[in-house]
């Protein structure tokens, strides 16, 4: 049966305009003006904004961390997405030292095949290089897996040298691939963080003082200096300190290709959350930690520029009662991580468009185009176009929001956004065709994410 959203504004990365949006076997078949006839299902979207379904890029479902799991595994973290107008994620499958590339990657299919409200795909995470794991990278691009994270933080965990960094860049590169790192100075982390817990220093304000903005500066611009000597393109994930963010700027005006991503929190928490009574403050222990009153306004000139070209949400959720409080007398023991796949679209738009920080064109690019196009999904996803995978949100941008821990679908006990108000609400949510959302009700059905194999890096 075909599904008619009549009269609603299409927007997409660059236009806008008045549309009906027909769909028909999961597909976006037509876009025009249109006449009902028998056996279609009509929806009136007057009013309201059409636009292709978010990408998060950047999430930890069913993840293992500092001796717990998040508390979203890949069925509630996909339904929080499709409330928040998200239908498709990229996860992290984690290497165990030791082990295969391939080995991760089955270890996360078993955790989330058959269990998604929406569509997926996998990041690899490279933690143990050899000549084994160097030789499984070009067969995985041609699997559907061309994009590797690398970690220059979590020394004697999950921290890489410089060679191993320059190795991969050099492997993924040659074959089509994206390496994306995690930018922080491991080594700066780990000696600041023994010396404050030396001194009884132990409080979440200490996490963030552990890992000054200096360590994630020094992070980007060696990452931009390897990236630049191998030849390849480069992304950095959660970008948050204004400092780094100007090296990336300068990077990117000698021609590198170098991409970044921040994520809301960002833009929208500071350092002094970490002063909330008793021990709330872990609530924003996150790495890199979140930064001084002020800094957000440059990240968000640096979406407006187009310096920064994603918004993702490094949803990593752990609750406070039993998993945070593992850090209650020691900062380093808290599970690093906080929620947000559900409230990323609604925060950017409240916070961007209706703020005039960005156009609704640029929100667009920033949650779906940009991030379809970086990852190899474009333009099945991150489009609004005939032939397209019909992932559609109808959103009202008149509608206000109260964020509230008790209202949200994410699988966990807090939300660092209690209280947030604003305009902006994901009414109808389609993926592939099928609603999965409708005004405030989950609709969709566990499983009917399908895995989404990706293609080879092409730059913006």
């Amino acid at each position: 049966m075909k599904t008619i959203i009549k009269n609603g504004t299409v927007v997409t990365a660059s236009d806008i305009y008045q549309a009906d949006v027909v769909i028909e076997d999961e597909k976006i078949v037509a876009i025009g003006s249109t006449d009902k006839r028998e056996g279609e299902n009509v929806i009136d979207a007057s009013g309201k904004l059409i636009f292709p379904g978010a990408i998060d890029v950047h999430t930890h479902l069913d993840m293992p961390f500092g001796g717990t799991v998040t508390a979203d595994d890949f069925t509630t973290g996909t339904i929080a997405a499709a409330a928040g107008g998200t239908t498709t994620i990229i996860d992290y499958a984690l290497q165990t030292p030791g082990h295969s590339l391939a080995e991760a990657l089955q270890n996360w299919h078993e955790k989330a095949d058959g269990k998604c409200a929406v569509d997926y795909g996998f990041h690899v995470a490279v933690t143990d290089l050899n000549d084994a794991v160097m030789a499984e990278i070009p067969e995985l691009i041609g699997r559907g897996y061309p994009s590797y994270k690398v970690f220059m933080a979590y020394k004697g965990v999950f921290q890489v040298d410089d060679s191993t960094l320059l190795t991969v860049l050099r492997q993924a590169g040659a074959a089509g691939g994206l390496v994306l790192v995690h930018a922080e100075n491991g080594d700066i982390i780990d000696l600041l963080t023994r010396e404050m817990l030396a001194r009884g220093e132990t409080t979440p304000l200490h996490h963030a003082l552990s890992r000054p903005p200096q360590a994630e500066e020094e992070a980007v611009n060696r990452y931009i200096t390897l990236a630049a000597l191998s030849g390849s393109p480069a992304y950095i994930v959660h970008l948050s300190d204004a400092t780094a963010l100007g090296r990336l700027a300068e990077a990117r005006l000698q021609g590198l290709p170098i991409y970044a991503e921040t994520c809301p929190q960002y833009l929208f928490l500071d350092i002094e959350r970490y002063n909330e009574p008793g021990f709330n403050g872990a609530k924003y222990v996150m790495s890199p930690p979140l930064r001084e009153p002020g800094n957000e306004e440059y990240l968000w000139n640096g979406l407006d520029s187009g310096n920064l070209q994603v918004v993702a949400s490094d949803h990593c959720s752990f609750n406070m009662k039993g998993q945070k409080e593992l850090g209650r007398d020691d900062f380093s023991k808290i599970p690093n991580g906080a929620p947000g796949v559900e409230t990323r679209v609604q925060l950017l738009f409240a916070g961007g468009v209706m703020e005039n920080r960005i156009s609704v064109n640029k929100f667009v690019d920033l949650v779906s185009t940009a991030p379809a196009k970086l990852f190899g999904l474009y333009p099945r996803k991150g489009a609004l176009a005939i032939g397209s995978d019909a992932d559609l949100v109808v959103f009202d941008p008149d509608a206000d929001f109260t964020i509230s821990a008790e209202k949200q679908f994410q699988n966990v006990d807090y939300n660092p956004y209690e209280g947030f108000k604003g305009k902006g609400v994901p009414l109808k949510v389609f993926s592939r065709g099928k609603l999965i959302f409708d005004d405030g009700r989950y609709t969709g059905s566990k499983g009917h994410g399908c895995f989404l194999p990706r293609k080879p890096f092409s730059a913006l």
